[in-house]
């Protein structure tokens, strides 16, 4: 059983930053954050491999930055330029290349006011 503890989550100003991260147990092949708003479906956000390469959603793409620390087992989202829609809960995921995500975390709150 993988083990995912969520951190960083708050609120903060339009504009403004946050880094949020994950800190896992266990195997770790690809590590990604989703996104869910109030009233809005489960959305992905970006992920990273164990290799360092990343892929990202169209609607963070350029303010967003998603990182690992194979050493620590973490996963970091750095955030920046963050507007009122990225408002959502986050969640830490890990799952396979070429598959899908099995674990979840508990998931974190942002808020971004106007």
């Amino acid at each position: 059983q993988v083990q995912l503890v969520e951190s960083g989550g708050g609120l903060v100003q339009a504009g403004g930053s946050l880094r949020l991260s994950c800190a896992a147990s266990g195997r770790t092949e690809r590590m990604g954050w989703f996104r869910q708003a109030p009233g809005k479906e489960r959305e992905f956000v970006a992920d990273v491999i164990w290799t360092g390469s990343t892929y990202y959603a169209g609607a963070v793409k350029g303010r967003f930055t998603v990182s690992r620390d194979n050493a620590k087992n973490v996963m970091y989202l750095q955030m920046n330029s963050l507007k009122p829609e990225d408002t959502a809960v986050y969640t830490c995921a890990v799952g396979t290349i070429g598959g899908s995500y099995n674990y979840w975390g508990q998931g974190i709150q942002v808020t971004v006011s106007s």
